[in-house]
């Protein structure tokens, strides 16, 4: 049995029922360029009018609610606050990318809603929230074995592949970073937040550049050059991450940083010293082989010069082998 929610709106009734309908026959079908425009009355009755206690999140534009439609649904609500101009074009490209894309690796849009200068985004619950949180927030990691590590890459590694491989124009995300790789309660990593994508090949030189410090790839920095490379660089700065707890840059002193890649791409390739910067929680749980490898493929992966880092197709075939089966790999663990 269904359970609807009615709130009422000057004597006017608003059932949650023909959403969800919606919802469920949009993701039954599977259909592609449809979306829901969702009332805002529906969204403040499933978060309790933006109850402070149900925030979930914060990006750089306002928060994320836990926004329960009834028993079964439960979704995640982006506020958007921003009224400027950036983020007006960061919200439609988001739109316009996420109702073309569907991947198991990418974030579900369930709808969106405009009201007044607010803009809201309603996408599936991930229950783990995201990567960034897992790694550098309470549990520092400890939920995380080195297994399910190498299965978020696959799950990341999946998600690109499907943009620069598979899309009718490849799509560069622009802005790869543990805080916009979200986890559902498996485990299953899926990428978000497509404000920023483009397809491949229209950067413009005098684009704004845009993206996240110490994940940007120096020729997009430095030139402005953005390809499919520049993800593969932010692909290999998470891979870091998850290899070593670290954040991509981390503040010394009021004045100094450190690049986690500058500081550790001498110790990767050093068989004696690489044990060394693992993250403890993980340190000594993984084949020594399996390590290397993972060094190997992160060090290809950050390298300076675009021309010399994989297509993320290949990271994909080399991590694969260290994931177990029931994980999504094809490692046979005994």
């Amino acid at each position: 049995m269904c359970f609807v929610k009615t709130i009422s709106d000057g004597g006017k009734g608003l059932s949650l029922s023909p959403i969800l309908e919606r919802f469920n026959s949009l993701r039954l079908a599977g259909k592609k360029d449809t979306v829901s425009v969702i009332e805002y009355e529906l969204l403040e009755a499933a978060t309790n009018n933006f109850q402070e206690s149900n925030v979930i999140g914060e990006g750089g534009r306002g928060h994320v609610y836990k926004a329960r439609f009834n028993e079964k649904l439960l979704a995640a609500v982006k506020r958007i606050d921003d009224a400027g101009h950036d983020a007006e074009r960061e919200f439609n490209n988001e739109v316009n990318w996420l109702t073309k894309i569907r991947h198991q690796n990418i974030i579900s849009l369930l709808g969106y809603c405009i009201h007044a200068e607010t803009r809201f985004l309603v996408y599936e619950m991930m229950q783990n929230g995201s990567l960034e949180k897992q790694l550098h927030g309470p549990t520092h990691g400890s939920n995380l074995t080195w297994h399910l590590r190498m299965k978020i890459a696959v799950d990341v590694a999946r998600g690109l592949e499907y943009l620069h491989e598979h899309c009718n124009h490849p799509v560069v995300h622009r802005d790869l970073k543990s805080s916009n790789i979200l986890l559902d309660s498996s485990f299953n990593a899926k990428l978000s937040d497509f404000g920023l994508s483009v397809t491949a090949g229209t950067q413009s030189r005098n684009v704004k550049i845009s993206g996240t410090l110490g994940y940007v790839a120096p020729e997009y920095l430095l030139e402005g050059k953005l390809t499919d490379k520049s993800d593969v660089y932010a692909f290999g700065v998470v891979l870091l991450e998850l290899l070593m707890g670290r954040r991509p840059v981390e503040k010394m002193s009021p004045t100094q940083c450190q690049s986690m890649v500058t500081w550790a791409m001498p110790q990767l390739t050093d068989r004696s010293k690489l044990p060394n910067i693992v993250d403890p929680v993980i340190r000594d749980t993984m084949d020594l082989k399996h390590l290397y490898q993972v060094a190997a493929v992160a060090v290809l992966c950050i390298q300076p010069e675009p021309s010399y880092r994989p297509l993320i197709t290949d990271v994909l075939h080399s991590l694969i082998p260290l994931v177990p089966t029931d994980l999504g790999g094809s490692l046979r663990v005994t």
